[in-house]
């Protein structure tokens, strides 16, 4: 990966130093910048020094802001994370219990209309649906606020950097409801796509277990049906589940380019968005690293969570 993104940026085109710097800059001052950020020496040279300094930590320093673009990152992440956690809580809460409903009700108008809308989820741009949302909710009926995490006039003391959780740590829940109000409209239009990923995953292995012997002989037994679906059906089909929720996860705690840009959201999709506008090498490379890593932790925690929800599976 830090091949790939290494030479891919390296390949955008236009000049870093001169971007920055403007076209009225003299080439002596372009070629003095070009020496400072280390790009007047060969590729293979440039990224035997990238990799010996990330291999420490050190993701070099954003040409942009001048900082450590692993502080950068750091300073991020927890809007992030509060966006993709929050996303992926409505995902589950809807996605699991109606592809449950879907299964056990199959065929049924209820099916039919749950399919449609998860067909309709996944279909539809998330870019669409966060400007539709903007319009009709922030726009025309006011009810909801946007951009931003918070309203410029709410203060919150920053303890771990998610708005939520150092509002009710301080008591702010003035500041709690804001922030609230704030994560809504951006959520929905991140968790439309993985919700209707999920429910259509929930709903298919949901039918492949109900015709297991074991929920047959539940049956035959005359177990409720409410303890068949959940207790004997449900545990063993949220495996498959599982995975595309951790899949959804790393892809979303990458940095959701499109939502974050649209509602201004500070968090590391924008931060790539602003890096690629400005030809920020240090910074996209750090962003693309950052999110292989975390998808591949992501996809650890999944591994580690199998053997709890199936005894069979052994670490």
């Amino acid at each position: 990966m830090s091949i790939v993104v290494f030479f891919m940026v390296r390949a955008i085109p236009g000049d870093p130093a001169q971007i920055l710097l403007g076209q009225n800059a003299t080439e002596a001052r372009v070629q003095a910048l070009t020496a400072k950020m280390g790009l007047d020496k060969p590729v293979p040279i440039q990224y035997l020094l990238f990799l010996k300094d990330a291999v420490r930590g050190d993701l070099g320093d954003s040409i942009v802001t001048g900082r450590p673009v692993t502080m950068e990152l750091l300073i991020r992440l927890p809007a992030t994370f509060e966006l993709t956690a929050f996303a992926m809580l409505v995902a589950v809460l809807v996605g699991v219990p109606v592809g449950v409903i879907s299964a056990v009700r199959q065929y049924s108008l209820l099916d039919k209309v749950t399919s449609v809308l998860a067909l309709t989820g996944i279909s539809m741009p998330i870019f669409w649906l966060a400007m539709i949302l903007v319009v009709i909710f922030g726009v025309n009926l006011e009810l909801l606020p946007f951009p931003g995490r918070l309203g410029a006039n709410t203060a919150i003391t920053s303890i771990t950097g998610i708005v939520l959780v150092d509002s009710l740590l301080t008591l702010n829940f003035a500041g709690f409801w804001d922030g609230l109000l704030h994560l809504i409209m951006p959520a929905i239009a991140l968790g439309t796509i993985p919700m209707a990923v999920v429910m259509r995953m929930t709903r298919s292995s949901m039918l492949e277990v109900m015709n297991e012997d074991y929920v047959r002989t539940a049956r035959a037994k005359g177990v409720v049906p409410w303890r068949v679906v959940f207790k004997h059906a449900l545990r063993n089909a949220m495996l498959p589940t599982v995975t595309v929720i951790g899949l959804q996860v790393g892809l979303l705690m990458g940095g959701a380019i499109i939502t974050e840009t649209i509602f201004s959201w500070p968090g590391i999709g924008l931060y790539a968005y602003q890096s690629v506008s400005g030809r920020d090498y240090a910074s996209i490379q750090g962003v693309v690293l950052y999110g292989a890593l975390l998808f591949v932790l992501v996809n650890l925690l999944v591994d580690i969570l199998y053997a709890v929800l199936d005894p069979r599976v052994r670490l």
